[in-house]
């Protein structure tokens, strides 16, 4: 039981200060390779939270498949001339201190004193259902079958849209 309160503590360091670092690094690439990495420590806290298809979903669609993409789009782009337009805006960094101190205060107060709660509630034992694989499962194909078959039908659509217009452009 420590060893999950040392590991938590260890991933929620390292998720708070990946995202410290992407907001605050100059470079877009050194910024995405920190969200890699706050994304990895989520997926960690996932796994210490027994969501392991969260977890996996995680690594392989964020951390893989969208940073992948993100890097590719920021080594497309110039980002040369973002830097100018923010060395004029310096007055901007303060401001946005000032909104995360805000915000950590408001954070600090709810968790603080807000009123605990009398052992497991039944929304506190539903979200601890949330992330395995079952309830996902049963819940897409019983309570949310009409979306699950239309998100089916728009990515179909997507994708004959794309082969269509990739076999005009080869016309």
């Amino acid at each position: 039981m420590i060893l999950e309160y040392i590991l938590f503590a260890i991933l929620g360091l390292v998720a708070v200060v990946s995202s410290i670092a992407m907001v605050t690094r100059p470079s877009p690439v050194m910024s995405a390779i920190f969200l890699v990495l706050n994304f990895f420590a989520l997926a960690g806290l996932y796994l210490l939270l027994n969501a392991q298809f969260i977890a996996v979903v995680q690594v392989i669609v964020y951390a893989g498949a969208i940073m992948v993409l993100f890097l590719f789009v920021l080594m497309l782009l110039n980002t040369e001339s973002e830097h100018a337009i923010l060395k004029e805006k310096r007055n901007l960094k303060f401001i946005g201190i000032f909104i995360a101190v805000l915000v950590f205060i408001q954070i600090g107060y709810i968790i603080f004193y807000s009123a605990p709660s009398d052992g497991i509630t039944k929304e506190i034992a539903e979200s601890i259902n949330a992330g395995k694989i079952e309830t996902i499962g049963t819940e897409l194909y019983t309570t949310y079958v009409l979306p699950f078959l239309a998100s089916g039908f728009l990515l179909l659509g997507a994708t004959i849209g794309a082969i269509v217009l990739a076999m005009k452009k080869f016309e």
